[in-house]
C-alpha cells in the first residue's frame, strides 16, 4: 500500500499540467488581485524559501521583489514547469520535502506556502513549522495562503476524521480517481500554531483564500 505521501506526489505529477486552472477560475480574481499587490509588501527587500512550489505561480510573484530565493517542492513534474516561468532566472529550485528542510538550503529572511498548508495533517503541523522556523533567520517571517471552505461548493469534502483531518475525492482529466488531505482550519486554529513564537501575526479572509502572515522574535531565546 502506498504512503499517503507517495500518493500525494502521485497525484500533484499527474495533475502539473493542468494544476493552473485554479488560478483561473473568475470567481477567484478579485482575491488573486489582493493577494499578488500585498505580495511586495510583505516580500520586498527579503530573502525568502518557497515551499511547495508547485508550478511556481506564486514563485514569478515574489521572485522580483525579493532579494534572493529559492523555491523547493517534493516532486519533479510541477517543478520543472516551475522554472519555465517568467522573472524566475535569478530563482535557485531544488526539490526538497517540505517535512524534512536540508539545512543546506540555508537561513532566509522570510518562508512562504501556497495552497499547501491546507495538505499538512492536523497532527504533523507543529512538526512542519518548526521545520520552517528552522530555515529562518531571528526575526523572520513566515506566509501562508490557501483556500477557504468555499472550494467544497466544487469539491466536497467525502471523509472527515475525529483528529481534523477531512479528504477531498478528485478526478483527473484521465478519470483516475484520487483521495486527497483537504483540510479548512479557521482563523482561531490558525492564530493558535505558532502562538508563542510568533510576532505582529496577521490574518486576511477573502471570499476564496485566506492568508496568515507572522514575524519571528529577533531575540533566539524568545
Amino acid at each position: 500500500m502506498k504512503s499517503a505521501d507517495a500518493s500525494m506526489r502521485e497525484y500533484y505529477a499527474a495533475r502539473a499540467p493542468i494544476y493552473d486552472e485554479v488560478y483561473l477560475r473568475p470567481e477567484r480574481q478579485a482575491d488573486l488581485r489582493w493577494l499578488r499587490q500585498s505580495i511586495r509588501g510583505w516580500f520586498g527587500g527579503r530573502s525568502v524559501l518557497e515551499v511547495a512550489c508547485g508550478t511556481g505561480y506564486w514563485t514569478q510573484f515574489i521572485a522580483p521583489v525579493a532579494t534572493r530565493m529559492t523555491a523547493t517542492d517534493a516532486v519533479a513534474e510541477p517543478l520543472a514547469l516551475a522554472r519555465l516561468r517568467p522573472g524566475t532566472e535569478r530563482v535557485v529550485f531544488a526539490q526538497a520535502d517540505a517535512f524534512a528542510l536540508p539545512a543546506a538550503l540555508g537561513r532566509f529572511d522570510a518562508v512562504f506556502a501556497g495552497l499547501w498548508f491546507s495538505h499538512v495533517p492536523v497532527e504533523r503541523r507543529r512538526g512542519f513549522l518548526e521545520g520552517l522556523h528552522a530555515r529562518l533567520s531571528p526575526g523572520g517571517r513566515v506566509v501562508f495562503i490557501d483556500n477557504t471552505e468555499a472550494q467544497c461548493a466544487r469539491l466536497p469534502v467525502s471523509e472527515r476524521y475525529s483528529a481534523g483531518n477531512t479528504y477531498q475525492t478528485r478526478t483527473l482529466p484521465d478519470g483516475s480517481e484520487h483521495r486527497v488531505l483537504k483540510n479548512f482550519p479557521d482563523e482561531a486554529e490558525l492564530r493558535a500554531l505558532p502562538a508563542g513564537s510568533a510576532v505582529d501575526a496577521r490574518y486576511w479572509r477573502g471570499e476564496h483564500f485566506w492568508a496568515l502572515r507572522y514575524d519571528r522574535p529577533r531575540d533566539p531565546a524568545a
